[in-house]
């Protein structure tokens, strides 16, 4: 199944989906569930950018909540899909990582009761509509102290095509951010994805919590 396809094959309409819709993907393997970090992730951990206590919010089966939870770190992950979340528990258990793994809201993280000093996101920010993008940027302000750091990777606006996952910019990244955080930068990466090894064009980008 391609990245630009839903779960019977058939290909959606551009734009964004609600985050709750997931858990039918997850009845299958999803072609942005590698079984390995992202590489743009795994080169922040290699950088010593993943510290103090993470989280990992649409965080899928688990890969970038396992990578920080094998530096030693103190790492949550959630997701709205309960497919997802019982698979990330159970490789980490196959992995002897400890790692907490929760089916939540992305949009209601401040019910977690917790602050992290880094966040991942990979793949969540760019399914979100207009006013839930609002609200996620509100409720991540909640949750990471002052300071903290805020990685996400998202669909580029160079994916060329009319289908699939939303198409995010720059100037999308840098006004959804613009009040309350610093956007220290927004660079081309790589989304890597099951079925093609060239990825798909993202943009990675590094924000901090003001």
């Amino acid at each position: 199944m391609s990245i630009l396809e839903g779960s019977d094959g058939a290909l959606p309409p551009l734009g964004p989906r609600h985050p709750a819709d997931f858990d039918v993907f997850y009845q299958g393997t999803p072609p942005w569930d590698i079984g390995r970090p992202q590489a743009a992730f795994q080169a922040l951990a290699d950088a010593g950018q993943l510290r103090g206590r993470v989280l990992d919010v649409g965080c899928g089966t688990g890969e970038h909540a396992l990578l920080a939870a094998g530096l030693g770190l103190d790492v949550v992950g959630v997701d709205t899909s309960a497919l997802a979340i019982e698979r990330a528990k159970a490789k980490a258990a196959e992995r002897g990582l400890r790692a907490r793994f929760r089916v939540e809201d992305a949009l209601r993280l401040a019910e977690l009761r917790e602050r992290f000093d880094t966040v991942l996101d990979c793949g969540l920010f760019h399914v979100l509509t207009d006013e839930d993008r609002k609200a996620f940027v509100r409720a991540l302000h909640s949750v990471i102290h002052p300071g903290g750091h805020y990685y996400m990777l998202c669909f580029s606006d160079q994916v060329p095509g009319d289908i699939g996952p939303r198409r995010i910019s720059q100037d999308e990244i840098r006004s959804s951010f613009a009040d309350g955080w610093q956007v220290d930068a927004v660079e081309p990466a790589t989304l890597e994805i099951t079925f093609d090894t060239m990825g798909v064009s993202a943009w990675l980008a590094s924000i901090t919590r003001s």
